[in-house]
């Protein structure tokens, strides 16, 4: 069986969003389009509906984009331990207040049982100082918190080819 993996919103965002000019950004899209093609099928691959909700923010377009990503993967609930999750991980101050959507996908994926959660959300989830609080929380309420990491450091034995012109 498959490893599952949780993309959070700003995975699919780079994924589909129109080339970016910013070498930052055109190198994590591309990264993120690797990743996608090469190794997305490795895994068994699963969404929110928050993130479905954050996807169709914003402009149309881009929105109809994610949208049809999304289309593809499969979308697990939001359960109420979940919710308690997030809260425990606002309360414990392994994230801001202002971060309840970041605790939210931690908190579902996490109950989830998922193994990775994939992200470029450096700020709140992929934060190498707030790590060892969150993965703290998640197991004084009892759940083995996923391993939170960008697309680039799920490649496996792959590297990606990066090509940002």
């Amino acid at each position: 069986m498959a490893d599952l993996v949780y993309l959070e919103t700003s995975v699919i965002c780079y994924l589909t969003a129109l080339p970016s000019r910013d070498v930052i950004v055109a190198g994590r899209q591309q990264l993120t389009w690797e990743w996608w093609h090469r190794r997305r099928g490795a895994f068994d691959v699963v969404v929110s509906e928050l993130v479905h909700l954050e996807s169709a923010e914003g402009d149309p377009d881009a929105a109809a984009r994610r949208a049809k990503a999304l289309a593809e993967l499969r979308s697990v609930e939001i359960a109420p331990e979940a919710e308690a999750l997030a809260a425990a991980l606002l309360q414990g101050a392994a994230l801001p207040m202002k971060a309840r959507a970041d605790a939210l996908h931690i908190a579902i994926a996490a109950t989830q049982g998922v193994s990775y959660l994939l992200t470029w959300n450096s700020a709140h989830i992929a934060n190498a100082e707030r790590r060892p609080l969150v993965e703290a929380v998640c197991r004084a309420a009892g759940y083995e918190p996923p391993i939170i990491c960008t697309p680039d450091e799920l490649m496996g034995e792959e590297s990606p080819h990066v090509d940002v012109s």
